[in-house]
Parts: C-alpha cells; structure tokens; sequence
C-alpha cells in the first residue's frame, strides 16, 4: 500500500500552516522528519467532528482540529510529547496531509465573489471611495490620455524580493529532484510562497502550491501522479519567478488575482451542453458547461473537498444529482446537461465561471441539441483552428483562460482499436470528419479516456465504444498535446444525418434513451449495449487489442504500425529526468552525450542539441574547496539552463501537435520525411 493510500483519511493543511510548524523544528529534527513522517503513516487514523485523532505510540496521542476538514492554524495541531509543541511528531502531521490550496479554480468550492466589491475585483490597485468621483472623470482629455499613455509600472521592491526568495527555493526543489525533495524543502517552498502571496503575487504561490502538491504525489506513489505535471508545474513557477525578478513581462499578468472577478452580464439564455466529473487528491466534485445565445461557454461547478480518496469517486458521480447553484432553479446538475436557463442578474468570470450571488435569478427553460442553433455552431469550426485555439490558451493565466478553450467539438467515425506510437500501445482511433486530409483521405484521432479513475465511467464507455467500428458521433473533449492527433473524450451524442450518401443500415448507431437527449455525459452515465444499436459488435480489450478488422461496407483501413516522429524525446527525456532525480543525475558518459547530439543535429533539431549541451554543462559546474568538498550554491545557472529546456520542449511539443492536427504530419511520415 502507497503512503497515499495510508493518508487517504487525513484532513487538509493550508500551506503556511506547514511551513510554519517545520520551521519551528531544530536542525536535528528536520533531518529526521522524513523518517518521522513515513512511521507516522502507517499509524491509525481515527475521527471524532472536527478532530482527527493518531495514536503516535501507546503514550502520546497526536490530535488535529481541523474545521470543515481544513487545519487553518498551527496551534490545530496538538501532541502530547515531552517536545511539544516543537516536535517532529507535528511537523510530520502536517506533512502527510494534503494542502487544501488549489491553483485550479474549478476546483475549489463554490462560493463566486459578488462584482460590486472593488477589492476583490483588482486587489492590487487601490479603489475610490464610494462618494468619490473617479479620477478619470474629473481630470481633462489630455491629461487622461497622457495617465493611460505612460508604461507599466515594474514589481514594487518588497515584490522583487518575495520573487527572488520563491525562485531560490523552486530552484532548490528542481536541483534536488523528487527522490531529494523531502520535508524540509517542500516547507521552505510553502514558507516561500506564503511570503510571495503577503506581496501580492498570487499567482507565483498558487504555482509553487500546485508543485508542492504534485512532488508530494510523486514521492507518495499516488495514482494521479504525472510527471509532465510536475514539468509543467516547475517551469511555470521559475518563469513567473525570473520574469518577476528581472522586471520584464506585464507585471499585472504575473502578479495575478486574490479571487476571480465577475462582472454584470445581465439577461443570459443558457443552454446545457455536457457535465464532467472533477477528481483531484482533495476536491470532489462536478462541473456543468452551457453555451449562451452568443455562443460562448459557461461553466457552472458543484465541488467540494474530501477526507477520504475511496469515497472520492462516489462523490464526484453523486455531485451531478445535486442542484445547479444558480439561482432557484430546481435542476440537477446532470439535467441541465440537457436542458436550459434563462438567468437574470447573471454574472461571469472572464474565465466563464458564473457567479451564484443573490441577485441572480434563473428559471428553467428549453435546451437545445446539438445538431441545433445554437449549439451546433461549435462544431462548425474546423479541426485545425480549434487546436490552434486551445494550444494558444495554454500560455495564459488560467484565470484569464476562456471557458472551454481546451475543448474539441468534432464529427467522427470510429475505426476501431490498433496499436499507435513506438511502444504499439492499443488505442481507439477514429477518422475525424471535415478534418485535414491524410494519407488515407482523413485525419486519424486517437480516443483517450477523460480520466483514468476506476470509479468514474469513463473506462467503461470506452471499452465499449471499442466494440462498435464504423459508429458516427459528435463528440466533445479534451485536446491532449502529441505529435499525433488525440483526444479525451468527455461526452458523445447523435451526429447530424450525412448529406453525401444515406447511412449504411448494416452499420451501429447511438440509440440511447429519449431521457438522455441523444448524448451521454461519459464519465458520469455507463453505456449500455442496447445503446448501440447493431446487429454485431465485438468483443474487445483496448489494452490487448490488435487491428480490427473491416465491417462489411465500411473500409477502416487502420495502421498496424507507426512510424517515429523528430526526436524530441531525446531532449524532453532529460529534462524529465533533471525532475526526477535532481542535477547530479545530468551527467552522462561522453559517449552518451555525443550520441544524444548527433542524433539530434541529424534531425535539424541543432536548438534542441545546444541546450542539451548547456543543461548538462551548467549540471556539472560545482565548485569544489580545498578539500575536494561541492560548494553549495544556489542552482540559479542549472535552473535557468533547465527553464530553457523545457521551455524549448514545450514550444515544440506545441508545434508538433498543431501540424499533427493539420495533416502535415501524418502526410510526411506516409512519404517517409520524417
């Protein structure tokens, strides 16, 4: 059994509450406080209202005061040591609970800020009061013109200061690796961070939150552990970090926001497009997409943190029976997947999240299908631009991202199961419709499931979904960034009828029940045979498949092998690897380097080599003192070689999933160019 697995029933710890207590440890104790930690998991975990209680030995008891499961003080955190209150036994408490901040807002619990506070609409800037008139209005054109004219203003001192000490503990974090990042350096990056969100950079803590959490994971064995995660999480941690402490980049930008901000929208006709399931170490829940007359994407989320990680699947599922928080309409959150709202006083994030205040007023009204106005109309993109959208997304603040710019909207056929990429794993590939054209007269999606959990559906459909070659859907998902077309399925529904050529009687098609509005939200509603109307459907085993053959009348034509794309691996490798196993693991044979280069420079990729090269150098430049000793420094130049790294890679990455998704990939690979 994991360590995650043993503290699955552990209450939440805000993170300064962590810092706090490790920092009152002496040096002796902090470097004992990892061994301290892994004993006190395999203690029981017992509950009592608002205290978690362990039983550290037969003598000394353990007790956590953890309000709405949330320790919010460090004097929440009693033992009954001769020690305390500075003893390991706390330190390693708080250690093995999860930290109960999220940067992912969808993710936190629902209580939307109202629009007419000023502070929490831009909590950086000063607001007037009330019975004043605002400067602007008060001072001539020119001068106005002149006050908007003039520059950003740079990070404030206090600001520079905060940056730089965050950066010199992500940068210990990255040069220690997972394996080297235990206790003591997991606080000073949680004491970092507090101190960067006292300055007001919220979003630089939020990031050094998120890699907290995600080392965590990764050193606790958890099941929602990735380590392009963890990538992404340090990079954009040191480039905010750099960015802020250098004074380059739009300051507000990096600064970020407190909370989100809403604004008035007024009168909003909603109409319900799909709901997903939302499953992270502490938070539970759902979250409902709806797209308005304009069509734009809104979300609506139900989530809310829990204590045990057995009970959180069940919740998440339960979640999309519960009432949309949206004024008083009685509508569950699974029925307005399929059906409408008309909302007065409506207010919006510009990330899309509508705000539940007391103004707000909704009634249930009529949805719409998919193949009808005006939902239809975000399938009317094509393939290309909508991944071209989403990829340009991902560079934004994610409060700033647009609601559903990471979503797919596409027409497909499914082919069936086959082995893709160099590893041949089995995948469900569908032909998408409307898409570039490819070597075989369509573009080739590969069909992941949303989420990987058991206790979700998503598995289950997908399975299924494999039985059925040559079944027609408009589906809705998430684009997952590869050097082929790919895609995690969220929800399936009936595609509009063909206009070319009648449909062959002899192929599937979705039947599901008149309930369900011809679509299927697939992480929270099983699939059924009999929803698949077919006279044979096969039996198949997505992780053993081998190609499918062909259903009479329908020519599926799937690759049995695929061939190798550019070598960004070798690059990405190592930057995962720096992740992994901290800077010392940077320093292979000559042999190894010299090969590793020229394979890259034979590919064009001569970027890619030069980095390698510096990554590796700046890995092996420590100075050493008279006695052979490293000299500990602080990791700034490794870091700033490895930000580069990654930085590269994940440009790349970004153009290779956009030309994947534009054919220009798959058309050079069929003439072996690649």
């Amino acid at each position: 059994m994991s360590v995650a697995e043993r503290t699955s029933g552990w209450p939440a710890v805000r993170p300064e509450v962590v810092a706090e207590v490790v920092a009152g440890l002496s040096a002796r104790l902090q470097k004992r406080l990892d061994g301290a930690a892994a004993k006190l998991a395999e203690r029981p975990v017992t509950r009592c209202g608002d205290e978690w209680r362990v039983e550290v030995d037969e003598e000394t008891a353990l007790v956590l005061h953890a309000p709405g499961a949330v320790v919010a003080d460090a004097a929440g955190v009693r033992c009954g040591c001769l020690l305390a209150p500075a003893c390991v036994h706390r330190a390693a408490a708080v250690m093995l609970c999860p930290l109960a901040e999220l940067a992912d807002l969808a993710e936190e619990p629902e209580e939307p800020e109202e629009p007419e506070e000023p502070e929490e609409v831009a909590p950086t800037e000063a607001a007037p009061a009330p019975s004043e008139e605002p400067q602007e209005r008060r001072e001539p054109r020119e001068s106005q013109k002149s006050q908007e004219a003039q520059p950003e203003a740079g990070p404030t001192p206090v600001e520079v200061a905060a940056a730089r000490h965050l950066h010199r503990a992500g940068c210990a974090v990255l040069a220690a690796g997972v394996s080297g990042a235990g206790a003591v350096a997991q606080a000073e990056l949680l004491r970092a961070a507090h101190r960067a969100r006292l300055a007001g950079l919220y979003r630089p803590a939020a990031a050094a939150v998120v890699v907290v959490t995600r080392v965590r994971a990764a050193r606790s064995g958890a099941p929602e552990h990735r380590l392009a995660d963890l990538v992404a999480g340090l990079r954009e941690l040191l480039d905010l970090t750099t960015a802020l402490s250098t004074g380059s980049g739009p300051v507000a930008e990096l600064r970020g926001t407190a909370r989100q901000a809403y604004g008035e929208e007024g009168g909003l006709r909603l109409y319900g497009l799909f709901t997903e399931p939302v499953l992270t170490a502490t938070h539970a829940g759902v979250v409902s997409w709806a797209v308005d007359a304009g069509g734009r994407l809104s979300t609506v989320a139900e989530v809310m943190p829990h204590g045990d990680a057995a009970a959180a699947a069940p919740q998440a599922v339960g979640a999309g029976n519960r009432t949309v928080r949206l004024g008083e309409a009685p509508l569950s959150h699974r029925e307005f997947s399929r059906a409408g709202l008309a909302v007065q006083g409506a207010t919006r994030s510009a990330a899309g999240r509508l705000g539940a205040g007391a103004s707000v007023r909704a009634v249930r009204a009529a949805g719409a299908a998919w193949t009808a106005e005006p939902v239809a109309a975000l399938w009317a993109e094509p393939a290309a631009a909508q991944v071209a959208r989403a990829l340009a997304a991902e560079s934004l603040p994610y409060e700033g991202r647009p609601a559903g710019s990471d979503l797919l909207f596409l027409d497909v056929t499914l082919l069936g199961p086959a082995p893709v990429g160099p590893g041949g794993v089995p995948r469900l590939l569908a032909r998408c419709e409307g898409g570039a054209d490819g070597v075989d007269g369509g573009l080739v999606v590969g069909l992941c499931t949303g989420h990987e959990h058991p206790g979700l559906a998503f598995r289950a459909n997908l399975a299924l979904l494999a039985t059925a070659p040559g079944l027609r859907l408009r589906v809705i998902g998430r684009l997952e960034r590869s050097d082929r077309p790919e895609l995690r399925l969220l929800a399936i529904g009936t595609p509009p009828e063909p206009s070319t050529a009648p449909e062959d009687p002899g192929l599937p098609s979705l039947a599901v029940p008149a309930d369900r509005a011809d679509r299927v939200n697939l992480g929270l509603e099983r699939l059924q045979t009999a929803d698949l109307q077919a006279a044979d459907l096969q039996t198949t085993n997505l992780r053993t498949a081998a190609p499918t053959d062909a259903v009479p009348g329908f020519p599926v034509g799937l690759p049995s092998e695929a061939p190798y794309g550019p070598p960004v691996h070798v690059l990405g490798r190592r930057v995962e690897q720096a992740v992994t196993t901290g800077r010392h693991a940077l320093a292979p044979s000559a042999a190894t380097a010299a090969a590793d280069g020229s394979l890259l420079r034979a590919a064009g990729l001569v970027t890619a080599a030069d980095l390698l090269d510096a990554l590796r150098a700046a890995a092996a430049d420590r100075r050493r003192d008279v006695f052979g000793r490293v000299v500990p420094d602080d990791h700034d130049a490794f870091a700033g070689s490895w930000l580069a790294a990654a930085s590269y890679t994940e440009e790349l990455a970004a153009a290779l999933c956009a030309a994947a998704w534009a054919g220009e990939l798959a058309m050079d690979r069929h003439r072996g160019e690649v």
